[in-house]
């Protein structure tokens, strides 16, 4: 007794933004692979079928495109993500780390974390007859 079949597996290569042709709306896209492979007593050999589709996540609809336009768009997605990850660069002359540089004023003690923060210190109070100046 011989059982085969088939199995599909979808991948998605990347979420893109662009207008939809369908609701006109600047959504994002999830650009997905899909790979039926045959199957035999339930092993995947070798893929039947490859389709790319485009998917809005707005509307909802699902659109096929060709495979360069999936493999520029997944190319795309990378290089954006591997820019976010870069730090931008600095001036030679500012410090490189966000503490260097930086110095606390003599005497300045951080406020308690229990002290709510933009209110007086008890004992700081104004004296009876006594108020703040204003400017004037």
């Amino acid at each position: 007794m011989l059982i085969w079949g088939y199995r599909t597996r979808i991948f998605v290569l990347a979420m893109t933004t662009f207008l939809c042709g369908r609701c006109g709306n600047p959504a994002s896209h999830a650009v997905r692979k899909s790979v039926t492979k045959f199957t035999l007593f339930f092993i995947p050999l070798f893929p039947i079928h490859v389709k790319y589709t485009a998917q809005c996540t707005f509307c909802g609809i699902e659109n096929r495109i060709p495979k360069e336009d999936a493999v520029r768009l997944q190319a795309q997605e990378e290089q954006a993500q591997q820019q976010a990850q870069q730090p931008y660069p600095q001036h030679p002359s500012q410090p490189q780390h966000p503490s260097q540089g930086f110095q606390q004023p003599q005497g300045f003690q951080p406020p308690h974390p229990s002290q709510p923060q933009g209110f007086q210190q008890p004992g700081q109070y104004p004296q009876q007859g006594e108020f703040p100046q204003q400017g004037r």
